[in-house]
């Protein structure tokens, strides 16, 4: 009997059934969320996380789409975690490299996170194109 491997980065499938229009908000709601990063700094993930945590029994969409949410922002806050550290331990020489690599995941952050939430308020499972996925 073979095991599945257990890929932390592969996709769940999409939840069944056509969302409601208040799921699709929350879901939205989840995605943007993360955006509160830019003026409280922590929000990006505790923004989805609450609204999952709040909706994830009542609305399969939103427990969906907020686990996904905030896998991508712990993802991308280990990543900046990661360019941190070299920065650090190569003296600030490093951050020749790490500069330009903290605007690009800036960027990227910012724009799937809108797309995200944009695909999410239309009904459709977002799934982000690179993601740990911790939350299961």
């Amino acid at each position: 009997m073979s095991v599945p491997p257990n890929n932390v980065t592969a996709a769940p499938p999409p939840p069944a059934g056509t969302p409601s229009a208040e799921e699709k908000q929350w879901a939205m709601f989840a995605h943007l969320s993360a955006l509160s990063a830019c003026v409280t700094g922590i929000g990006a993930i505790v923004g989805p996380l609450v609204i999952w945590q709040i909706k994830k029994n009542e609305m399969p969409f939103v427990d969906d789409q907020g686990k996904e949410a905030t896998n991508f922002n712990i993802t991308m806050l280990i990543i900046c975690v990661a360019l941190w550290i070299f920065t650090i331990i190569t003296f600030g020489i490093g951050i020749l490299i790490t500069f330009p690599a903290f605007v690009l995941v800036g960027l990227a952050w910012l724009i799937f996170t809108i797309i995200a939430g944009i695909k999410a308020n239309e009904g459709v499972a977002y799934r982000y194109p690179f993601a740990i996925r911790l939350i299961k």
